[in-house]
């Protein structure tokens, strides 16, 4: 049996819809890894929000979450990635990503990861298929096309929506907000497209992977749809994600996909490619 001192140490970034679930799944015991710090919103908050916890974690700034683990997983506000990813990467931890969209405005930290014996997982997040992309992607040129339909609440605060003045909240019928590539995107809905980036970077890159966004105030839930094709396959996927309680622009499912990612590290079997 493993002991305490062999587990991977596990750090979160950011105690919100995405960090505080897998915060509180680690503390609940998963063997092979273990809850080593956290850093929330202010120390008080992380104080009060880790205080019924089994094992209480260590409470460090940003920058000090890589001296207290081996993997680290941001789930911050998009603001943040960088204060973060930095010296995370540059130490040569794991750093676990789920804001996918400042990852792609960040890649030169693929670079420093290599450089720094470092490694970037992008968590699956809301999106699913992706072993079957980047399958898919290996076998030559191809085209991705994805279209993403929210509640108007889930986007009533991304970056284009407000900088266009545009009242979401008086709809009555389906509008398309956007409709380019994955990279435009990213600049217009920096925490909206992580769905999308994801499918980029696992399939063509986010120039050649197309992409439109909607609005429609008959649903409740976040819809995916993507249409992979080329010589070797053609697929199709449509993905229904219940939002977060705390945050309608996460779906539940978001925090599981972190979690999938940090039980892989340790799981004996591992199902996918």
């Amino acid at each position: 049996m493993k002991s305490e001192q062999s587990d991977i140490r596990v750090a979160i970034a950011g105690l919100g819809a995405i960090g505080l679930p897998v915060a509180r799944w680690l503390d609940d015991g998963v063997p092979g890894l273990r809850l080593s710090a956290v850093a929330g919103s202010s120390p008080e908050r992380a104080e009060a929000q880790t205080r019924d916890f089994r094992s209480r974690p260590a409470i460090v700034g940003l920058a000090q979450l890589a001296e207290h683990a081996d993997v680290v997983v941001e789930a911050l506000p998009p603001e943040r990635f960088a204060e973060l990813a930095e010296p995370v990467v540059a130490a040569g931890r794991v750093l676990v990503v789920a804001s996918l969209t400042q990852l792609l405005n960040h890649m030169s930290l693929v670079d420093r990861a290599r450089a720094s014996g470092g490694r970037i997982i992008a968590a699956t997040g809301a999106i699913v298929g992706l072993d079957a992309v980047r399958a898919a992607a290996m076998g030559g040129p191809g085209r991705a096309v994805m279209r993403t339909s929210k509640p108007p609440q889930s986007l009533a605060n991304a970056l284009f929506v407000k900088e266009a003045g545009i009242d979401l909240a008086a709809l009555t019928e389906p509008v398309q907000l956007y409709a380019g590539n994955v990279r435009d995107a990213a600049v217009k809905f920096p925490a909206n497209v992580n769905v999308a980036v994801a499918l980029a970077l696992a399939g063509w890159g986010p120039e050649k992977t197309e992409y439109q966004v909607w609005a429609d105030p008959s649903l409740k839930r976040n819809t995916h749809h993507v249409l992979v094709e080329t010589d070797a396959v053609r697929f199709e996927i449509s993905i229904e994600n219940v939002p977060s309680d705390q945050n309608p622009a996460t779906g539940r499912i978001t925090p599981l996909s972190v979690m999938a990612a940090l039980h892989r590290m340790v799981a004996p079997l591992v199902i996918g490619s």
